[in-house]
């Protein structure tokens, strides 16, 4: 007889005297959990196929179902919690690595909680932003040092390509075949309104969003998937992503599952062939194999683009950030461990990487100290989750900031954590057309347009409040931020004053 050494994670509970056996939630399942009896004329459910995304407790009409962790549990032990346990058994029946998906989800510190804005009052008085403006405007890019001037008196107005956001709030990587058409969908028409961009990640760049160019960031990756001269000179901007905080070091794969007919043309791959993406780029093994990389693409799209380098962020990441200043790059985007993804291995997640929070402090104060920090603009991403996180970030050096999960809850992701199994029941990370069609991406983008709009509304309220009308005054200005319960080494890596001081 086998034995099933793991039980289920959750339970399904069905209140059976509201249950009306309208089969609505094994008709939404597509991981299979529910199923009709016949001969017991009511519903069952595995409660083993259960990935708790919330799909069936959102559309019961009889409000019958609700999702409960499961009470089973091993003998107590603070070194073998029950986690790793369940791992080692699943481990020794597959032989396989572990993948997970959306982040890390492990307790640990959050340093955008332990930080407090600091705010003007009689001296240094508060600014009303219903009555004054407040400048939302940024430019990412390279910045001029000082101001120069023409033969015949006037400035000087020439200046490299960047980028020109309403709001310091992009939307970061997410690949075709990693998420859905309708997902690409709404987070491209979102960006057009908001006048803000996103980012294809490193699928490629579907031929419908090409009229989306003016707001969309192309992405390079090692695998070079749906990369060419057309779709590098489609986007406003070209990023090259060299790592991503939820998998530092290694490459990324997309299941041949998800590589459907339209997957397939847009990253140049065959249908069904998992997409593979190699750790390195084979082309880069130097600074100067990546300044290589760079003035390529600007040859190619005529110097009229700004390049992103995209990395994570590790324990070097201040020495990497310089290098990548002197590459040629315009802009640096860092991405910190609790950043999400489709698929990575958990123990790479959970143990690899720092948080964005003390990388950004160290970048910014790193390149300050070279007198390099105008030749790049910073972009942090990892786990941004409000205006309140963004104001810290831009407080801290960042000029932007990515948002990725933000966005997928906006567009109804549940944080189930199992995109790689290609089977999401909101219709974001699936290539399944009866689930893709769950989405709709117009009111997708107006539910992405909405976040975003509340979030300015809001980064504006506290600008106000900390006396400063512009992205730019807040910029780098960690006198406005105080930190609680971090050590002195803490505060010192962060750069700001405790509360009180």
């Amino acid at each position: 007889m086998k034995v099933n050494n793991v039980y289920a994670e959750f339970e399904v509970v069905r209140d059976f005297s509201r249950c009306i056996n309208c089969r609505l939630c094994e008709k939404q399942c597509a991981n299979g959990v529910h199923c009709y009896s016949a001969e017991k004329k009511t519903m069952l459910a595995d409660d083993s196929k259960c990935v708790n995304c919330h799909r069936c407790v959102a559309v019961c009409p009889a409000r019958a179902l609700k999702i409960v962790k499961s009470e089973l549990t091993f003998r107590g032990n603070a070194n073998w919690p029950d986690e790793v346990i369940k791992q080692v058994y699943r481990q020794s029946e597959t032989g396989g690595v572990l993948l997970s998906s959306m982040g890390n989800p492990k307790e640990g510190p959050i340093y955008w909680d332990k930080m407090l804005v600091n705010a003007s009052q009689v001296t240094n008085p508060s600014i009303d932003p219903l009555r004054e403006p407040m400048e939302t405007r940024t430019y990412l890019g390279k910045k001029p040092q000082r101001m120069e001037r023409n033969p015949d008196g006037s400035l000087r107005l020439e200046h490299t390509p960047g980028l020109e956001l309403s709001t310091p709030i992009l939307f970061s990587a997410m690949s075709y075949g990693s998420i859905s058409y309708n997902a690409h969908a709404a987070l491209a028409r979102a960006a057009k309104e908001l006048g803000i961009c996103y980012n294809t990640g490193e699928g490629g760049l579907h031929e419908d969003f090409y009229q989306y160019g003016s707001n969309t960031i192309v992405q390079v990756a090692s695998g070079r998937f749906g990369v060419h001269k057309d779709y590098l000179n489609a986007g406003a901007a070209i990023e090259i992503k060299i790592g991503q905080g939820a998998k530092p070091g290694i490459g990324g794969h997309l299941p041949g599952a998800k590589i459907v007919a339209d997957v397939s043309k847009t990253r140049m791959i065959p249908e069904g062939a998992d997409a593979i993406s190699p750790a390195p780029h084979h082309d880069i093994y130097s600074i100067e194999d990546l300044r290589q990389l760079v003035f390529s693409l600007k040859e190619t799209t005529g110097y009229a683009k700004p390049v992103i380098v995209k990395v994570a962020a590790v324990h070097n990441i201040a020495a990497i950030a310089s290098g990548i200043a002197r590459s040629g790059a315009d802009i640096i985007a860092i991405d910190g461990y609790r950043g999400g993804t489709g698929a990575a291995p958990t123990r790479i997640r959970d143990n690899i990487g720092i948080p964005v929070e003390l990388a950004l402090a160290s970048v910014d104060e790193r390149l300050r100290e070279e007198g390099i920090r105008g030749e790049v603009s910073i972009i942090a991403g990892g786990s941004i989750r409000s205006s309140a996180d963004v104001v810290k970030a831009i407080a801290l050096g960042a000029d932007a900031i990515y948002i990725g999960t933000a966005a997928l809850l906006a567009l109804g992701c549940h944080l189930c954590r199992s995109c790689h199994a290609g089977k999401c029941n909101w219709g974001i990370a699936t290539q399944r057309e009866d689930l893709v069609k769950r989405l709709d991406p117009e009111e997708g983008a107006q539910r992405l347009v909405h976040l975003v709009t509340a979030w300015t509304h809001e980064l504006k309220e506290m600008m106000g409040g900390m006396g400063i009308n512009s992205i730019e005054a807040l910029r780098g200005n960690r006198l406005m931020l105080r930190g609680i319960g971090l050590t002195d080494r803490e505060l010192n890596i962060l750069g700001i004053k405790h509360a009180g001081e």
